[in-house]
């Protein structure tokens, strides 16, 4: 999909994502190398955007899997259509159950789901496995086989091998650590917080209205917010947020009343809005 890292860095700019050259240089390689790219860091610093910006820029469909506790392999690989297997065999009462086996456990009746999905056909595809950490350990097991040989195994048809691999991306919050034979599967990439000069231009292009003295002041704030001792600190999506609210608000700068009055914009814990209202001092910022 890309030819160096600069263009991962040109064409993913062109898609509203400014990357760092260290994520630029992990996305060039995954591409590259063919290998499944493990992303953390904190909720908000754009993990599942990068994975919808490589779909946007390779034309690739994007197939996602939302993990969450309890997501299974019915929801993860395939099921079958149950219902419609029941009709099938409803309507053809007279047939041995060899004959209507061999129709009910067909293309017809399956479910893809998108691990499934991911590696079947041959158009371009982005398979984003998308909060990874909050699914059960058990999970993992079922993603191994996909990510080490890109094939899915269904009793009843064989074994679906990809003929065109996906670009993959896994993303991580952290909350449990992941196995180690999931990590080996992948490259691993972290995106922190990004530093000042990044967050400026990624507020100067996500809020267009913004003048430059605002983002500035925006992104000043919000790294002494982040060196306090917070229970959640805000992140890249709620530093754009806010400068939304203050161009929203047409505040042009900022001041003790405006920041008070839109800290439950960029944290969300009431502690966190009082140790921010007792300690923030916007002149020494």
């Amino acid at each position: 999909m890309f030819t160096s890292v600069d263009d991962v860095l040109a064409r993913l700019a062109g898609a509203g994502y400014l990357a760092s050259p260290a994520v630029a240089t992990t996305v060039f390689l995954a591409d590259r190398l063919g290998k499944p790219l493990l992303v953390e860091g904190p909720a908000g610093v754009g993990k599942t955007e990068l994975a919808k910006a490589v779909a946007q820029v390779a034309g690739a469909r994007l197939v996602r899997l939302q993990c969450y506790e309890g997501v299974d392999e019915s929801r993860a690989l395939y099921e079958w259509n149950h219902a419609k297997q029941l009709l099938r065999i409803s309507a053809g009462r007279d047939e041995t159950w060899d004959e209507a086996r061999t129709d009910i456990f067909s293309e017809e009746f399956l479910l893809p789901r998108p691990l499934l999905t991911a590696i079947r056909g041959d158009d371009p595809k982005v398979l984003l496995i998308d909060e990874t950490d909050k699914a059960d350990v058990e999970v993992e097991g079922l993603l191994l086989e996909v990510l080490s040989d890109f094939q899915v195994t269904v009793p009843e048809l064989g074994t679906v091998t990809a003929s065109r691999r996906p670009f993959v991306v896994l993303t991580s919050n952290a909350t449990r650590e992941l196995s180690e034979a999931l990590r080996r599967r992948c490259l691993f990439l972290h995106i922190g917080f990004p530093d000042a000069e990044l967050e400026r231009r990624i507020v100067r292009l996500k809020v267009p209205g913004i003048d430059a003295a605002l983002a500035e002041s925006v992104v000043r704030v919000v790294g002494a917010l982040r060196a306090m001792d917070l229970r959640k600190a805000p992140s890249v999506a709620e530093t754009v947020d806010w400068a939304r609210t203050l161009l929203a608000l047409g505040a042009g700068t900022l001041d003790e009343a405006v920041v008070r009055d839109s800290l439950g914009v960029i944290l969300k814990h009431q502690d966190d809005i009082l140790k921010a209202e007792a300690k923030l001092d916007l002149d020494a910022v």
